[in-house]
């Protein structure tokens, strides 16, 4: 054996060995660690992003008014938008000494087209834009993650029309859609204009067609045992039936808010009423921070997986071996760097054949304006000879007319000489006869 070898024998203990519980001597400080971390969490703030999904004028921001008690700023939207956008507004929330980023993302539009066969691709775009975001904020060499607002979707609150029959094909297919993205919770709004009995079959008809559809809806936690009994009661509650009202109304010697009509008074936080209560229990105060987590573990994890795998990263190669970020990187560089040349030689060759087309064409263009300039030419030519016939014929009818009109001065003036003539001859005619006649 070498010298500088040293042999230490461990003994193992055997795996269904139960693990060994020390007890410290004295106080260590260890404990305070969830008091550190509760103080630091309060000190840097949270953000928590809600997605209302809904027909026009269903009751969204008066819902979101009523569940934070406060007058949120709201802008009224029409019916008659081209499209389906989506509207966020960011608000700072403070309750005790804690203090919440809170962001209300609108749909605004949504279902008042007559082709709604795309009114869910807006939103989508939306969720993985803000998925795309954090991303590139984390693949930052200098990344700002501690102070980062994170913008990501936590839940989705699908507004239901209480029309008592069931869902929409609208419905469906968005919540189809977004159920891989986001947690969604389906609520029935205005749940005040449908009867109990009416309210409680339709919960069923829809939980039945989300079921059959494949819609994965969010379902509360029930591994932690503090909230799991109540987190499991409220599971079979969904869809949730409430009604929203910032208006005070008093009931005995009580104000409370409430929506009154001429036959009563519904109490929005009455759970005999409405199921308000329980969904602000549910999303705010027992499952926020699970929301917060299932967003990151879950939607986030499987877009940014997603993302980085059409990229061409991989835990591992064919061979179960762990790839190298430097070597995928140069592999993804080699592999762009040749997909950029070859488009290159292409582009190229599309420029020289380009090039090629156009002279031909221009080539065309000259044989046709030359054959164009011959026929123009000899179409002249033809033109100027029958112009120096014309001048020929114009020129011999001139001469003619000359002629004409020399012979008519000449034969005009010797008429009056002869008419002279004659004239004298005939007095000379007259003064014989009379000589004579005198004789």
């Amino acid at each position: 054996m070498r010298p500088d070898v040293l042999t230490v024998c461990f003994v193992c203990a055997t795996q269904n060995e139960e693990k060994r519980n020390l007890n410290l001597g004295g106080h260590v400080g260890f404990d305070s660690l969830p008091d550190q971390l509760v103080s630091k969490s309060v000190t840097q703030g949270f953000c928590f992003n809600i997605l209302c999904v809904g027909e026009t004028g269903i009751g969204k921001s008066t819902l979101m008014n009523t569940l934070f008690n406060t007058m949120f700023e709201n802008e009224e939207a029409s019916h008659y938008q081209n499209g389906v956008y989506l509207r966020p507004r960011t608000y700072d929330l403070k309750e005790s000494n804690v203090q919440l980023k809170l962001t209300i993302v609108d749909t605004v539009g949504f279902g008042d087209q007559i082709n709604k066969e795309d009114s869910y691709k807006p939103i989508v775009n939306y969720i993985d834009t803000e998925f795309e975001n954090y991303l590139q904020e984390e693949l930052k060499i200098k990344r700002s993650l501690f102070n980062y607002h994170d913008t990501r979707i936590h839940i989705c609150l699908y507004f239901i029309a209480p029309t008592g029959h069931s869902l929409k094909s609208l419905d469906l297919v968005t919540m189809k859609k977004l159920d891989s993205k986001v947690n969604i919770i389906p609520i029935i709004a205005k749940a005040d204009t449908i009867s109990k009995s009416e309210l409680h079959k339709f919960k069923i008809k829809i939980m039945s067609e989300l079921v059959s559809n494949g819609v994965q809806i969010y379902q509360f936690p029930t591994d932690d045992e503090t909230v799991s009994e109540i987190n499991a009661s409220m599971n079979a509650h969904l869809p949730f039936a409430v009604v929203g009202s910032v208006e005070e109304v008093k009931v005995g010697n009580k104000t409370v808010r409430a929506r009154q009509y001429p036959w009563g008074i519904v109490q929005v936080e009455n759970e005999s009423h409405c199921d308000f209560v329980k969904l602000r229990e549910m999303l705010i105060r027992v499952n926020m921070e699970d929301l917060r987590e299932q967003t990151h573990a879950r939607h986030y994890e499987l877009y940014r997986r997603c993302k980085l795998e059409e990229m061409g990263f991989k835990d591992t190669d064919p061979d179960s071996q762990p790839f190298s970020l430097q070597e995928t990187y140069e592999a993804k560089r080699k592999e762009f760097l040749g997909d950029l040349q070859r488009k290159e030689e292409e582009m190229r060759q599309m420029f020289v054949n380009k090039v090629k087309e156009t002279e031909a064409e221009l080539k065309e263009k000259e044989r046709e304006l030359h054959d164009k300039f011959e026929q123009l030419k000899r179409m002249h030519q033809e033109e100027k000879r029958k112009v120096e016939e014309k001048r020929r014929d114009l020129e011999e009818e001139m001469n003619a007319f000359n002629r004409k009109k020399v012979a008519v001065e000449t034969l005009s003036l010797a008429q009056p000489m002869k008419k002279e003539k004659d004239r004298k001859k005939q007095r000379l005619c007259v003064s014989v006869h009379l000589c004579s006649l005198t004789d």
